[in-house]
């Protein structure tokens, strides 16, 4: 979607929210679904591609930090993070006009949908986009950590960034935003993606490495499930940031699903011609750079620029897998910023490169946003370790958190 369409679509849907014009029972549908699907991607899946990966004593940590952070997300979206994000504000922030939902009811339209239903749409990204930093720290952090960090972050970096772009604030093409034609980021390439994945990078510099970073996924059959959950809900993700059933989304849809198709065939042609065998942990990895780099451009791109854009990121993340953890020597567990930072980012470029974005915006976007990310997420941490501890004991490390952190196993050991 255009960045000028975007605007439109903000102010659009204050007005009608304050004429009180009908919505359309379609698009009411579509977005209803398509709300489920995000979810879905984090309950349950992010949850499984993640659990899989780690080892076994530590699966139900990774379980119960995602299913916590969504479940306080959706609290603190409804008290004070819709409002940041998506209240009419100024170019910083929405303000707290709509904090609690205030002056919401069932009756209420936000474009051709109820208000309440794009605020529940709206909380589903709230909820994966910190729970996708998750797994940069895990088996190594503190439960009560996690929870303050995320809470905060949420708040504090992530709603700005959505009003910034989405809401009609600094990068989104008004008469107070940095760039003319405003950012072009239909569903988060720079909203989700680049923010995620350089919190990722940050919190893990801080963590430290974890003790023994040799340890193989312990159920990589539970990673391919959660990838393949991912991929059925990020059809809601992109095609349902059209806030509308029509061709739009359908297109959205389509490409989503190519480039997630033609991305996991690179990843395993590059990991054979690289080490001589693919994996299915590989494979479905490049499923989910295809996806991030996909994102920011599915409301603009056709099938053929998907194929290009899947192609590149199955081998470009798989690269800044290596960088990360080699050349930077950051112990980033389960590649967030290599596969969700730099698909998000790479697909923020390639607008620009195909001509439907203009490189000012888009490279200014990425600009004001890495800086905003890397200094508040920073300012938070630490913030947030001088009230829990941000790494667990190296013993309670060893045992796992499952036992330390949460009083119960995955697996019974002696069957």
């Amino acid at each position: 979607m255009a960045p000028a369409t975007l605007l439109k679509r903000f102010k659009a849907r204050n007005n009608h929210i304050r004429k009180g014009n009908k919505m359309v029972g379609a698009d009411t549908a579509w977005i209803i679904v398509a709300t489920a699907l995000v979810l879905f991607m984090t309950l349950p899946g992010l949850a499984l591609f993640y659990g899989g990966l780690v080892r076994a004593r530590n699966v139900l940590s990774v379980f119960m930090q995602c299913f916590s952070i969504a479940c306080l997300m959706s609290i603190l979206w409804l008290a004070f993070g819709y409002s940041i994000a998506f209240g009419e504000g100024n170019a910083w922030w929405g303000g707290l006009d709509k904090a609690f939902l205030n002056g919401v009811d069932s009756d209420t339209v936000s474009g051709t949908i109820p208000e309440v239903l794009f605020f529940a749409f709206q909380m589903t990204f709230a909820i994966i986009t910190p729970a996708l930093i998750v797994g940069a720290y895990v088996e190594r952090i503190g439960y009560g950590f996690v929870m303050l960090f995320s809470g905060l972050w949420m708040l504090i970096c992530y709603a700005p960034v959505a009003h910034w772009i989405w809401g009609g604030g600094l990068l989104a093409g008004a008469e107070w935003s940095l760039f003319s034609e405003g950012v072009n980021d239909f569903a988060g390439g720079i909203v989700v993606h680049q923010t995620a994945g350089l919190a990722a990078l940050v919190v893990a510099f801080f963590l430290g490495a974890r003790s023994n970073k040799a340890t193989p996924p312990h159920n990589p059959g539970m990673v391919m499930i959660g990838a393949a959950m991912l991929w059925v809900g990020w059809f809601g993700f992109n095609g349902g940031s059209q806030l509308a059933a029509d061709g739009g989304a359908a297109m959205a849809l389509t490409v989503t699903h190519i480039s997630a198709a033609t991305a996991s065939l690179t990843w395993a042609l590059w990991e054979r011609i690289r080490y001589g065998k693919a994996s299915l942990v590989g494979m479905v990895t490049g499923t989910i750079a295809g996806l991030a780099s996909i994102t920011p451009a599915s409301g603009s791109v056709g099938p053929v620029e998907a194929l290009i854009i899947g192609g590149i990121a199955g081998i470009l993340c798989q690269e800044m897998c290596k960088v990360v953890k080699g050349m930077m020597n950051i112990d980033d567990t389960l590649d967030v910023f290599a596969v969700h930072g730099i698909g998000g980012m790479f697909g923020i470029i390639m607008l620009a490169i195909f001509g439907h974005a203009a490189w000012s915006a888009q490279l200014g976007g990425l600009l004001v946003v890495g800086i905003w990310t890397l200094v508040i997420t920073t300012v938070i941490v630490l913030v947030a370790k001088a009230i829990f501890p941000i790494r667990v004991s190296e013993e309670d490390e060893y045992t796992g958190l499952d036992l330390t952190s949460h009083g119960e196993r995955a697996y019974d050991m002696s069957s």
